[in-house]
């Protein structure tokens, strides 16, 4: 059966889809891209890094515009989808029906690991001088206790999952990877991508530590 573009379904998809990499996927790459500046140290960090977005203009409306609107739709549209999804893992034993299920758990994970980091870092900085002065040592400090590095951990490895699957996902739904071949050529270049985003996250929590 052809999907209409008159299905309301199917346009959300597509918008989901789209959202997933642009700007959420987008701004994943800049935030590990921005938190790998910790190997340099602090003074960096604090003063070029933190230093710069926090002097942006109309910091707190580009926030929510280009990065938790979006975000809230793609997790909230997430869910619906996985309320529907019927990934039957012991009759379908597939590879591409066990990512489809890891992509939604992975969606879930992410979320609670995106409400305790946004609280324990932009939310907490609101009303903490301290962690807006100083988010390397406030860093420093969580990461330096061995559960919460492995919560982080945890959130880096399903963040980097996530994008990376969704994009092989997107080529799949958008027609831009037709072929069996092209789907799996693509899938290894996503692979690839993912794990050079997750050491890349990985190097810039290391640089946080004493």
């Amino acid at each position: 059966m052809r999907h209409s573009t008159a299905d309301p379904h199917f346009l959300l998809r597509r918008l989901h889809s789209l959202l997933g990499l642009l700007p959420v996927g987008a701004f994943l790459i800049f935030h590990l891209w921005e938190n790998s500046q910790s190997r340099f140290g602090a003074a960096h960090y604090n003063g070029e890094v933190v230093a710069f977005l926090q002097g942006m203009n109309y910091l707190p409306i580009l926030e929510i515009v280009i990065i938790a609107l979006p975000l809230l739709f793609h997790a909230g549209y997430g869910l619906v989808i996985t309320t529907q999804m019927r990934a039957e893992l012991t009759r379908y034993r597939y590879v591409r029906n066990w990512l489809y299920w890891l992509q939604r758990a992975s969606g879930i994970g992410i979320l609670v690991f995106l409400l305790l980091h946004v609280g324990m870092t932009r939310i907490e900085g609101i009303w903490r001088v301290s962690v807006r002065e100083d988010l390397f040592g406030h860093m420093q400090h969580l990461l330096s206790q061995p559960w919460m590095f492995g919560l982080y951990l945890t959130g880096l490895l399903l963040s980097v999952f996530h994008l990376a699957n969704g994009l092989s996902t997107m080529g799949i739904v958008w027609g831009l990877t037709t072929s069996a071949d092209a789907q799996r050529r693509f899938g290894f270049v996503c692979a690839g991508f993912g794990l050079l985003l997750a050491a890349i996250g990985l190097h810039g929590m290391i640089g946080f530590l004493p």
